[in-house]
């Protein structure tokens, strides 16, 4: 068993010296086969050995010592074929360097095998203490940084804006952008960094921002030649000029600062001051689209959240970018604008209307810019306002109605509103106005309940614009008129309200506003201003009487019923006026010579009586004046009789306190009968009052308004003063109090006494 192990471990060491012999037999030839190829590569030497049947890792070592000997030799020879070819350039290298003439082969292998492989020390060290392990990394940072870090100061920077405003070169202009660099660095908490050169003190990042955002663009135009183009529509791009790739890699670096800058601030002067940079900068943007995007990107916050001033500027860029390359940003930029504009508008106050009115402005700026795009865009969004709108008539749930009676829906449908009036008359949008005014309807029939007005004064003002913009017939007036059926005016107030409802910014009213007096006075206001909107931008319509008529009836119907002074007023006057209208018109339309079918002539005397003016444009224009300073008034927040706050009455209770009373007004009366010192020495007339109810909680005013002389005690009723006080003279009845006497009487002031009547006794 043994024997046979011999002989075949005998067999297996005679194979591999046989195949070590061929090997080294066929070695040459391998070199020489892939010292012919191109490059001397590991998949060379697997091919060759492939035909040769060689091992690929043992002639690869081969191959490298064999080249790394014959790289001496080989370029020794070069240089000698040098010589003869070029004896010039051979002269020139023995004058100025011998070192390449003169060298040996041995320098070759050995020390690039020294460089390359890492020899073991002969001797261990032993492990070495915290201190020194902290000296170590110090040290290999500072190996790691290859260029020291320079301190930019003042004078650096006074120098720089010197010698790039007298000639500007690539070279300073590079360190400019450089040292930019690095004051952005430290606003985004990164520190002085890997950058060149670093700004330390907060005078310096201000001197250098400073003097970028005011002369670079200038100093950036003079440098690359560029002359101000006289046509706007055709500028002159900064990728035109010839020293433009020279200096492409300083341009990025600086436009990304900007936009980095502009992120990380929060005063809106600055903000201000960068934005203005940055629209100057807008043609370098347009040549470099990455940096452009994260510029629209922060021109979009800006426009959306920003202070008064950074929103206009963010806008005009916004609009330079896209008028100058359309194609490739605007309907990137219309679709984030309009996200945008939803995000922000899903709450509305007084503060924020100013707001969302400008965001719609602007955003109809755009769209006015391409209207095959803005057709695109409003058939999609009026198409989502629709979908959720028949979900909601649908389901019929609270959450489906949600998604319809919010700020958002609201503020869209006005939003699209004033684009198709704005950009009337165009044959591209003319389809949309149908179905956002059935949007608009629908949302208003949605939910037609008391709670929902002021929504649907929302509606019916979008409806009014997209009426009178369009010269479009919209119902408008119906919606209007309803609310006098449903809406009883005569109808005393539960409660009474310290401040009036502002509509404007509330889209429902709770219970407790149904039941206050300032809901019908703000209802009566709201109708009153929506329907004479409505008329004038109808008052020189050929057909005005036929489309007052329903509405002087309902109105005459309204003020036959309407005992309410303060209601039947103002309604009236606006019957007056549209009826002074309506006869104008007609006594116009007598005169006229064309017939009802011819629609030119209809549309030629209604522009000559529009250009004349009406009766109802006249009242209209002097209304408007007026309404305008009210609302600037409570914009600057002055103060009206509804906005002062009534000083709280505390009643007292008469059992409790009756010593304390007396005490009180003995000065003043002096009274000996029982009566008297039981009321207090007063006999007022008005309503009795328990002592269980002046326990009751007394923090709204409603029982102020309860004392009139209707509702009084009548003459001779005097309670239990009468009982005692028989020979009292009963014709001479006491002063009804007011509710002001009540009011200085609950303070305590004295100077009411006088006009209330004392008793008999005194």
């Amino acid at each position: 068993m043994s024997s046979c192990c011999q002989a075949s471990t005998l067999q297996t060491r005679m194979a591999q010296k046989k195949r070590h012999t061929v090997l080294r037999k066929r070695m040459p030839l391998a070199l020489v086969l892939i010292s012919e190829s191109a490059a001397v590569n590991f998949t060379n030497i697997v091919k060759a050995c492939s035909e040769l049947s060689c091992n690929p890792f043992l002639l690869h070592v081969v191959c490298r010592s064999e080249k790394k000997r014959g790289r001496a030799s080989q370029h020794k020879h070069q240089l000698s074929k040098l010589k003869n070819k070029d004896p010039d350039f051979y002269k020139f290298l023995q004058d100025n360097d011998q070192s390449l003439l003169n060298f040996d082969d041995t320098d070759s292998s050995e020390d690039e095998d020294e460089k390359t492989y890492h020899k073991l020390p002969s001797v261990l060290e032993e492990a070495s203490s915290d201190d020194d392990d902290e000296e170590g990394q110090k040290s290999s940072r500072k190996s790691k940084k290859t260029v020291e870090t320079i301190k930019v100061t003042i004078k650096m920077i006074e120098e720089w804006k010197t010698a790039l405003k007298t000639h500007p070169v690539p070279r300073t202009f590079r360190e400019v952008t450089q040292a930019f660099k690095a004051a952005i660095a430290t606003t985004m908490g990164e520190g002085g960094g890997q950058c060149r050169y670093k700004v330390a003190d907060s005078s310096v990042f201000n001197a250098l921002v400073l003097f970028c955002i005011k002369d670079l663009y200038m100093i950036l135009q003079k440098m690359l030649n560029l002359k101000p183009s006289k046509d706007q529509n055709k500028p002159v791009f900064p990728s035109s000029s010839s020293k433009w790739h020279r200096n492409l890699t300083d341009i990025k670096m600086y436009l990304s600062g900007v936009v980095q800058l502009l992120s990380s601030l929060t005063e809106a002067s600055v903000v201000g001051a960068v934005l203005k940079h940055a629209n100057q900068l807008v043609l370098y943007y347009l040549c470099l689209p990455k940096q452009c995007r994260h510029l629209i990107k922060q021109l979009l916050k800006q426009w959306s959240t920003g202070e008064e001033m950074s929103r206009v500027l963010a806008f005009l860029a916004l609009n330079k970018i896209s008028r100058h390359k359309q194609k490739t940003y605007l309907n990137s930029i219309l679709k984030q604008m309009y996200i945008s504009y939803v995000q922000n508008c899903k709450f509305t106050s007084p503060n924020m209307l100013p707001m969302v009115n400008f965001m719609q402005r602007t955003l109809t700026e755009m769209y006015s810019l391409d209207t095959q795009a803005t057709y695109q865009h409003g058939f999609i969004y009026i198409r989502q306002l629709a979908i959720h709108l028949r979900n909601a008539m649908t389901m019929k749930k609270k959450e489906t109605y949600q998604s319809v009676y919010n700020w958002q829906y609201i503020h869209c449908l006005y939003l699209w509103s004033r684009v198709l009036s704005t950009l009337h008359p165009s044959d591209v949008l003319q389809p949309l106005i149908y179905p956002l005014c059935q949007v608009v309807i629908g949302t208003i029939k949605l939910v037609p309940t008391a709670k929902y007005y002021p929504l649907r004064m929302h509606c019916c003002r979008a409806l009014t614009l997209l009426s009178s913009s369009t010269n479009t017939f919209v119902p408008v007036l119906p919606f209007l008129l309803e609310i006098f059926q449903q809406v009883d005016f005569n109808k005393k107030p539960g409660r009474m309200s310290k401040k009036p409802i502002n509509f404007a910014v509330i889209l429902k009213l709770n219970k407790v506003n149904l039941m206050e007096k300032a809901y019908k006075d703000g209802l009566m206001d709201q109708l009153y201003d929506l329907m004479l909107e409505y008329f004038h931008s109808q008052a020189s319509s050929i057909s005005f009487p036929e489309l007052a008529l329903p509405t002087v009836i309902q109105l005459k119907a309204f003020l036959k019923e309407c005992k309410v002074a303060n209601y039947s007023k103002p309604m009236r006057q606006l019957l007056d006026k549209v009826q002074e209208n309506s006869n104008y018109i007609t006594a116009q339309r007598q005169k006229a010579t064309f017939g009802v079918a011819d629609t030119a002539a209809v549309v030629v005397w209604e522009k000559r009586i529009k250009e004349e003016g009406t009766p109802l444009s006249r009242y209209h224009s002097q209304w408007k004046k007026l309404r305008e300073k009210e609302i600037q008034l409570e914009i600057s927040g002055k103060e009206r009789m509804e906005d002062l706050d009534l000083p709280e009455i505390k009643r007292r209770k008469i059992q409790d306190k009756k010593i304390e009373d007396k005490k009180e007004f003995k000065d003043l009366f002096q009274s000996d009968s029982s009566s008297d010192e039981e009321n207090g020495g007063l006999k007022i007339k008005g309503k009795k009052r328990s002592p269980a109810s002046d326990d009751e909680d007394d923090d709204d005013l409603e029982d102020l308004s309860d004392f009139s002389d209707e509702e009084g005690m009548e003459e001779g009723d005097s309670g239990d003063d009468d009982e005692e006080g028989g020979g009292k003279d009963k014709s001479k009845a006491p002063k009804p109090m007011s509710s002001a006497d009540l009011i200085k009487l609950a303070e305590g002031q004295e100077d009411v006494v006088e006009d209330l009547q004392l008793s008999d006794d005194e």
